[in-house]
């Protein structure tokens, strides 16, 4: 009689395949099932704002209420706080008391973009063209945004108090924007030289805004004065009022099926929008947890995590502190530390997947590929793990083990060779709050760029992963 496989066996075996040589045709359906509402939700979720107002719609019809809604602790009660409309926490309240721990995965909103400068709209004077001058946002290469439909999105706060939320550039009979390269056939003595990170400059990323002059006779600038006039006539706004506004500057259109057989996915912010959103859409499958589940969504990790919506700032100890106010109102400060200490975390963040045209920047040992599941990266960092949290031995078997008992595929990679280069999340700053933390996301090809490839089967797996860990009894 044959020895059965044991757990870690199977789990071993399965990990030499791609999910879609283990699944089962029903798991093809709810692979494709998730993708769809990813998609959806991805497509019109691009910029950190949106993606905060798209979670406040799906959470309320998830039985969700407003923290301020909720008098008291009762276990399975699903509540959900913003921060500054850029910030979402949400948690299904546990059994154990919240002093016990929590199981946190926390992801990042904010994707690399364009922003708009303070003073952006001008008019150049030989062409007669009217353009908005940017500053990138967080570690793009700079060629990739030129000659491609953009769209704009933004808050603005007019003179009068007033707050205007514009989008253009995503509805059927939106007009697009762009910014436009110049020609292979004049490009030798101006870029040919130049290394390809430079091929197009900051002060280059120029958008294209309109060619039509205004009818008046008395200005020498008259199509910037027609851009004006036409953001006055629809949206009451002054010049002036870019000082007081946030406008992205993204890539215009809907994820899109990937490949003929269909099975990724193409889209803009799917770093990290894709862990956002499978975080999110687990909790909500969540009934009574042993311990309180909760996802946190932040802002500002392209750029270091800064300011008062970043995972530096204390709101993740103001939802802890609102969560045991539930239970008592005068809740000392030690009982939020308590909690946080006891808290285990997922960090929900991408890798890189391996792209076929440049294997030699992996280690292929150790690198995370397309398809193979939720990747586990016990490290990030560079130069030698520099800026980065380091896993323990006792949380990455705790994790592996929750993802091989719910039968989950995952597999790990470092994001590159160890000289190669590098990167940092919110991990560590998690750390900072004497939790254990560990990172773990899909892998993306192409990040970083307009258009990130993912595989719907790592979708899937990290739906599950992060459904597992809520609800997870260390």
């Amino acid at each position: 009689m044959a020895r059965k496989k044991s757990t870690v066996e199977e789990a071993l075996s399965l990990r030499k395949k791609s999910i879609w040589e283990q699944v089962t045709d029903r798991q093809r359906e709810e692979i494709e099932s998730i993708s769809r509402e990813y998609m959806d939700f991805i497509s019109g979720a691009k910029t950190e704002r949106m993606v905060t107002g798209e979670f406040v719609t799906i959470l309320r019809e998830k039985g969700f209420k407003h923290i301020d809604d909720v008098g008291k602790w009762r276990a399975g009660t699903r509540v959900y706080m913003t921060n500054r409309g850029k910030n979402v926490a949400c948690a299904v309240l546990g059994k154990a008391p919240l002093e016990e721990g929590a199981n946190l995965v926390a992801s990042h909103s904010d994707s690399p973009r364009l922003d708009l400068k303070q003073n952006p709209l001008y008019e150049d004077a030989d062409t007669r063209l009217a353009l908005f001058k940017t500053h990138y946002y967080g570690g793009i290469k700079k060629y990739q945004w030129v000659n491609i439909p953009l769209s704009i999105h933004g808050t603005v706060v007019l003179s009068d108090g007033r707050t205007i939320d514009i989008h253009i550039g995503e509805g059927g009979e939106d007009p697009v924007f762009t910014i436009c390269d110049l020609l292979p056939h004049l490009y030798r003595k101006k870029q040919a030289d130049r290394k390809l990170q430079e091929g197009i400059t900051g002060e280059e990323l120029n958008v294209l805004l309109a060619s039509q002059p205004h009818q008046e006779d008395k200005t020498k600038k008259k199509v910037k004065l027609w851009v004006l006039d036409h953001l006055h006539e629809k949206y009451g706004m002054v010049e002036e009022d870019f000082v007081s506004s946030e406008f992205e500057v993204v890539p215009a259109g809907r994820a899109r099926d990937v490949g003929f057989d269909r099975s990724m996915i193409g889209a803009y912010g799917q770093d990290d929008r894709i862990c956002a959103f499978t975080s999110v859409r687990a909790l909500t499958e969540v009934k009574i947890p042993g311990r309180t589940s909760i996802a946190l969504v932040v802002d500002k990790e392209e750029i270091g995590s800064d300011g008062p919506t970043s995972i530096k700032s204390r709101f993740v100890e103001e939802v802890y502190s609102r969560l045991l106010e539930l239970k008592d109102p005068d809740c000392p400060d030690r009982m939020i530390r308590r909690a946080l200490s006891n808290t285990k975390a997922i960090s929900s963040d991408v890798n890189g997947a391996v792209n076929p045209t440049f294997k030699d920047v992996h280690e292929m040992q150790n690198a995370a590929k397309l398809g193979w599941g939720i990747c586990l990266t016990k490290y990030t960092g560079s130069g030698g793990k520099y800026s980065s949290n380091d896993a323990s031995a006792e949380f990455m078997g705790l994790i592996r083990k929750v993802l091989n008992d719910a039968k989950v595929p995952w597999q790990t990679g470092e994001l590159g060779k160890v000289d190669e280069g590098g990167g940092g999340t919110i991990a560590k700053f998690l750390a900072e709050l004497n939790m254990d933390v560990v990172d773990a996301g899909p892998a993306l090809i192409s990040m970083h760029s307009p258009m990130e490839i993912s595989s719907k089967a790592d979708v899937w797996s990290a739906y599950n992963a992060y459904r597992a860990f809520y609800e997870m009894v260390p």
